[in-house]
């Protein structure tokens, strides 16, 4: 198994400095992971950084909690893509989906995936703040608006990745669009439980450790 090319290799906190940055595009082309994930701040270093490398630039629309307008993320998406980003991990509108209004869940999508323009776009659900059929219908959502992936979480939620979560969404996506597990990912135990479940991607802050094979401190 090539687990390094599963790998997003992520840094989203606020914090992060340049610095920060390109040390993580060093750690990604070293390892061959398959993209940094960035806010969006940084897509302009990241994509220098990587250029000619293999590794893609990511980064995140509507973050963390998916409630701004859909017009900001449209714009956010259109300024990300301008700036190089190759792939782009947007949340969809939560408090949509706990109303039931899966039609403005799915319109919200739909609009990122439009302006993206054959840009891979990732779908984050936030599974934590979901009931098991929330999980389903917005998986639907998701293939509905013409993403290839749906992925877990934020990592800024009440919780992240879980096996069961990556089984459920599978049972619903098939092999129709990937599957991304985010979220508390930290050893290669879980990275390998994750993978057998059906994920095809992970986003992790820890994919240096994990790829080594060591648990990383604190």
């Amino acid at each position: 198994m090539n687990l390094a090319g599963y790998i997003d290799h992520t840094l989203l906190k606020p914090e992060a400095r340049v610095e920060d940055i390109i040390k993580l595009c060093e750690e990604a082309e070293q390892f061959k992971f398959a993209a940094v994930c960035v806010q969006p701040i940084y897509v302009d270093l990241a994509a220098h950084c990587l250029a000619g490398t293999g590794v893609k630039t990511a980064t995140v629309i509507g973050f963390p909690f998916g409630v701004t307008f859909t017009g900001s993320k449209v714009a956010e998406a259109k300024e990300a893509v301008f700036r190089k980003a190759g792939e782009l991990d947007m949340v969809m509108n939560i408090g949509a989906a706990k109303a039931g209004r899966w039609e403005v869940v799915t319109d919200d999508i739909k609009q990122v995936v439009e302006i993206a323009d054959g840009v891979l776009v990732k779908v984050i659900i936030e599974t934590c703040l979901l009931t098991e059929e929330e999980k389903r219908r917005a998986c639907h959502a998701v293939i509905e608006a013409g993403t290839q992936f749906v992925k877990t979480s934020t990592g800024f939620g009440t919780g992240g990745a879980t096996v069961a979560d990556i089984q459920l969404i599978k049972r619903v996506v098939g092999d129709k669009i990937g599957i991304k597990a985010s979220g508390g990912i930290r050893t290669l135990e879980q990275a390998k439980e994750l993978i057998a479940a059906g994920a095809t991607r992970l986003g992790t802050s820890s994919g240096v450790a994990i790829v080594g094979g060591t648990v990383p401190k604190g």
